[in-house]
């Protein structure tokens, strides 16, 4: 499990992108400027968009069903990370969960996948997809998401981009 804190404030700002495939909008760094961090929820699609996410704050990131290579080797499948006094669980696709949420103490669950961004509560636990921040594809919109930590408190928005 990674442990993420923040000495300057006790609220966590996290912008969470998903679904990539290699493309970093312009629109979409925009959108996440100002967070303390950025999850990505998979199929990135190429080293470059790490790198360029990491201009903006530092990057967790989950390997999609996609992702494939020798800089994809390093990424993992699943990510528990810890911010502030919430459980954050990380995967690509929701299908691959392998635990329960809210009997394991998560707060929230971050994927990718579906390239349909949502938003729902289940049993105490946040379920956040952020959509696709990539390629458009058939007629989803282009999102990102933010959220929003304050001790036990999650709170996310989802972004639509104006590409």
């Amino acid at each position: 499990m990674k442990q993420y804190n923040t000495p300057i404030s006790d609220t966590h700002r996290i912008g969470v992108i998903s679904d990539t495939h290699g493309l970093v909008r312009p629109e979409a760094l925009n959108a996440l400027r100002g967070v303390q961090m950025i999850i990505h929820a998979g199929d990135v699609g190429a080293p470059s968009v790490l790198v360029a996410l990491r201009s903006v704050a530092p990057v967790v990131a989950v390997r999609g069903n996609m992702d494939k290579g020798y800089w994809a080797d390093g990424l993992p499948r699943r990510e528990i990370i810890e911010v502030g006094s919430s459980l954050i669980y990380v995967l690509h696709d929701i299908h691959d969960i392998d635990l329960d949420p809210a009997a394991s103490g998560i707060g929230a669950v971050i994927s990718g996948h579906s390239h349909r961004p949502s938003l729902k509560m289940s049993e105490g636990v946040m379920f956040l997809n952020p959509g696709s921040a990539g390629p458009r594809r058939f007629t989803l919109p282009v999102s990102v998401a933010r959220m929003s930590i304050k001790g036990a408190k999650l709170s996310a928005e989802i972004e639509k981009l104006k590409i």
